[in-house]
Order: C-alpha cells, then structure tokens, then sequence
C-alpha cells in the first residue's frame, strides 16, 4: 500500500518507519521537501521524501498530523485527496489545568469537511510517540487499543489492518461523529501521562471479559429511578 506521511514530525516519522518495515511504500512529506527527502534517509526501507504535495499525490493512505491545519493551507490542490483515506492522529492543544471544553465538533470531523471527497478516519491519537518504539514487538504483548473511527466500514477496516499490522489491537469505534469521543479519551491519556505524571508509555487497553457463570450480585434489574 502507498502511504503518505503529511507533516514528518514525531508521529509522522514513527509510523511511517513502522509501515515501511512491514513493506508498505511510504513517502514522508513536509512544507519542507529537504526535511522530508531527511526524514527518508533516515528511515529507510525503501521510503521517499519530499513536499507536503507530492506526499499526498503518492498515496491511497494518507496519514495527517498536521493539528488543527486543513489540507487548503499544506496542499496547492485539494482535489488531490479525491477518494483517499486520510487518518486524522491529532489531539486538540492542551488548556491550562486540563481543563477542556466540550468537544462540539471533532478535529477529524472538521478535517473532513474541508475536504468532504476524501475519506477521514480517526486513529492513534490516543498514546505518545514513545509507545511506537516498542512496536511491533514487544508492543503485541500488552493489547494496546487504537480507536478507530470514520463514515465508511471499509476505510475503517483498512486502518484497523494497518493498526494491527504494527502490534496494536483496533477497536471498530464506528462514525466519525464518534471520533469526539476518541478524541476525549486522548486528552484523557495525556492527563494521565503529563498531569498526573505517569509518563509517556501510559495508555489505555480495552478488555472484553467472559460473562460471569452465576448472577451471584442480583444481575442487571431495571431501573426505577424517574
């Protein structure tokens, strides 16, 4: 598959080595064709690198990083994206005391209507860039959850592949309406990794235990609260 990496930072870079080294085509991308064509050298593995435009005409997946930044700023002709999968990584800024507002609208959400032919998904917003060095292995070993969400099943599916080609366990969130609340759990983690100091390879595993044998507590009763 060929991926296009929009902004060669932290994450950008991460990912892109990562598919690159489970032998995708990866060109890395930035404002800055020289960081790019770097970020490449440095990656290996066959990768490209150059403009933010030629990233995104190379791709079928586009992974974009860039926050709060719609592609009418990085791209010289949207109309490049035309039926493309763009997976939106991208956390809001962080407030001061963490004190965040409702989330009315998703970053993806947003991203999706400044380009409504592409595909937008909701991905991988929810750890640090450190949790990545440990993929894909030992990473597999502790079921780390990637949140998956976007208006059409097949475009999820394909970002789930390439979640877990990479070590991690997708979750099918559904719609992306659904990425305000994928979104919340990122600004959750990263309370948790920088408020509450726990470090950048905190994260969130979800578990789906076996029903209890016996309803030994009364099991669930209907509410008869008004």
């Amino acid at each position: 598959m060929n991926i296009g990496i929009i902004g060669s930072g932290n994450m950008g870079r991460s990912l892109g080595i990562l598919w690159a080294q489970q032998g995708h085509q990866v060109y890395f991308g930035s404002r800055d064709a020289a960081k790019g064509k770097a970020v490449a050298e440095f990656a290996g593995s066959g990768t490209q690198g150059g403009t933010n435009d030629q990233a995104a005409a190379f791709a079928d997946v586009i992974l974009w990083t860039a926050r709060a930044v719609m592609p009418q700023e990085l791209l010289s002709n949207t109309e490049v994206l035309s039926g493309k999968i763009i997976i939106d990584c991208n956390n809001q800024e962080i407030p001061a005391e963490f004190a965040y507002p409702a989330i009315a609208e998703s970053l993806a959400e947003k991203l999706a209507k400044s380009v409504p032919n592409a595909r937008v998904v909701k991905a991988f917003n929810t750890m640090a860039q450190e949790l990545f060095e440990l993929a894909p292995e030992p990473l597999k070993d502790y079921h780390v959850s990637v949140f998956v969400a976007g208006d059409e099943a097949a475009a999820r599916n394909i970002v789930m592949q390439l979640a877990q080609e990479i070590g991690f366990v997708p979750v099918d969130c559904g719609v992306l309406r659904n990425a305000r609340l994928v979104e919340g759990l990122g600004d959750f983690i990263r309370l948790m990794i920088i408020g509450q100091q726990q470090g950048s390879y905190a994260t969130i595993s979800v578990n789906v235990l076996p029903a209890a044998q016996e309803t030994r507590l009364g099991g669930r009763q209907a509410s008869t609260l008004k």
